[in-house]
């Protein structure tokens, strides 16, 4: 079938068309660097136009507040109309567990705006909701360094690897729309600072690391269980042990 990957062209993006691909499947890689542009439109009828499935993996270019809400809202508005008026039979979107605790960030209410305006569509859909990327474990110890100091709450995080993300994305956009919410998370459930401590001691990083429950991620202050999930979890194979070797 004909499938159309918005963000195409991104970590996940990438990793899902050639799955999809190596599935036989007619995929359209679709991003702004590919000349089909969710946010101005440009492009985005004609490669729409017969698809059965539509999966939106792309992320905004600022995470400024404004900005990134205004990317979310027009992006996903634009999608959705052109898949009604296309009669797409199933609209698949990557989001974020825990996206509904997380609301003090500005990039969480857009992601939240997003979620709702897909509920509120005619177009049948699935929300896949992730845990955090192994990859992003450097971009989380660079966002709370100070000096030498790593400071990190020991909130439970439960990070997957990109490739699983993809791999289950896959298996979704083959499945009957849920018209609800999935989540999908990695096999391991440890302390934000333990997963921290574990990739800088990996990486040779002198950093040290303290223990600080009021440190925040990405501006939010967490509770014990805000990035993992509540219920009922989709779990994938890779352990971060084993992307670490790998990485190295």
């Amino acid at each position: 079938m004909k499938i159309v990957v918005i963000g195409g062209s991104g970590l996940i993006g990438k990793k899902l068309v050639n799955n999809l691909r190596e599935l036989g499947h007619n995929v359209v890689a679709a991003s702004p660097s590919l000349g089909i542009n969710s946010v101005t439109g440009e492009g985005l009828a004609e490669a729409i136009s017969g698809a059965e499935v539509v999966v939106d993996v792309s992320n905004a270019p600022s995470w400024e507040d404004q900005a990134v809400l205004d990317f979310f809202e027009t992006s996903t508005r634009n999608l959705l109309e052109a898949e009604a008026a296309a009669g797409v039979k199933h609209h698949v979107a990557l989001s974020v567990v825990g996206t509904d605790g997380l609301l003090e960030s500005g990039y969480f209410r857009a992601k939240m705006a997003q979620e709702e305006m897909i509920k509120a569509s005619k177009v049948p859909y699935t929300i896949v909701r992730a845990t955090q990327f192994f990859e992003f474990v450097e971009s989380i110890a660079q966002f709370s360094t100070e000096g030498q100091t790593v400071r990190m709450p020991s909130a439970y995080i439960q990070p997957i690897v990109s490739d699983d993300v993809a791999a289950a994305l896959a298996d979704y956009v083959a499945e009957a729309p849920v018209n609800g919410i999935v989540d999908l998370a990695g096999p391991e459930r440890m302390g934000l600072n333990e997963l921290v401590r574990r990739f800088l001691t990996a990486k040779k990083d002198a950093r040290e690391l303290i223990t600080d429950e009021n440190s925040r991620y990405y501006g939010v202050l967490l509770k014990q269980h805000s990035l993992v999930p509540l219920g009922e979890a989709r779990i994938t194979a890779t352990r971060f042990e084993d992307w670490l070797q790998a990485s190295n």
